[in-house]
């Protein structure tokens, strides 16, 4: 006879970038195995592979995460990590008083969002007349995070992030767009221009959280804004 299988309890979350519900159950010991060797290869690539095919598995197939925004990918991730680890997980943070004394934070990932700046917009003015339009970098923006070339790897991403440059009245599709003038366009940008540039990434959704600590050495508190999924798996 054979051996009955267990149910897998199952969840909803709203994704953060169209407030669609969807399912998903928590991962199963043999997918946590795969992504634990994944990790443990320290090949940034085999990891982000690992995550992608247990997002995929544990939403039932009904999210992509290579072609989803990342921050959807983030927050999908750490929900199966809640109920599939447990809510609570616990950090190192630097205290802002001295930027060097670490202490442990207990922190409920059930407690993160994912939140974006008001005056977010994907429509970045260059000039009156010259605006570009950015998508949101995949999961695949992972694969390169510990490369030694982090200016390469930044301008790499803002130029897969364009979907349209405007000029005018003429729209220029990133289809017909070459490399090698997406990196002479921003190459000619002037500081002020790419700062807008920048501002967009830094506003975009992200996973935020504010925890607060008191610095054992100075006895003074203060606040530590986490960012990003990596600040709560530490």
């Amino acid at each position: 006879m054979a051996l009955p299988k267990l149910e897998t309890k199952t969840y909803t979350l709203t994704l953060p970038s169209t407030g669609k519900e969807i399912k998903y159950r928590p991962f199963l010991v043999k997918e946590q195995k795969t992504l634990l060797m994944a990790q443990e290869s320290n090949n940034d690539s085999e990891t982000v592979d690992a995550m992608s095919q247990l997002i995929k598995d544990c939403t039932f197939g009904k999210v992509d995460p290579k072609v989803c925004p990342l921050f959807d990918a983030e927050y999908i991730f750490l929900k199966l990590r809640s109920k599939s680890v447990g809510e609570k997980a616990e950090i190192k943070v630097a205290c802002p008083d001295d930027e060097k004394t670490k202490v442990n934070v207990t922190i409920n990932l059930e407690d993160i969002e994912c939140t974006m700046t008001d005056d977010h917009s994907n429509i970045v003015k260059i000039t009156d007349t010259v605006k570009v339009v950015f998508g949101y970098p995949l999961i695949n923006s992972f694969k390169n995070v510990n490369n030694e070339n982090q200016t390469e790897v930044m301008f790499d991403m803002i130029q897969n992030c364009v979907e349209e440059i405007h000029y005018g009245e003429d729209i220029y599709n990133k289809v017909d767009i070459s490399p090698k003038e997406l990196t002479e366009f921003f190459d000619s940008l002037n500081t002020e221009q790419f700062k807008n540039v920048s501002d967009f990434f830094e506003s975009m959704p992200k996973l935020r959280h504010v925890v607060e600590v008191t610095n054992p050495e100075t006895k003074v508190k203060g606040e530590v804004l986490l960012q990003g999924l990596q600040s709560f798996l530490v």
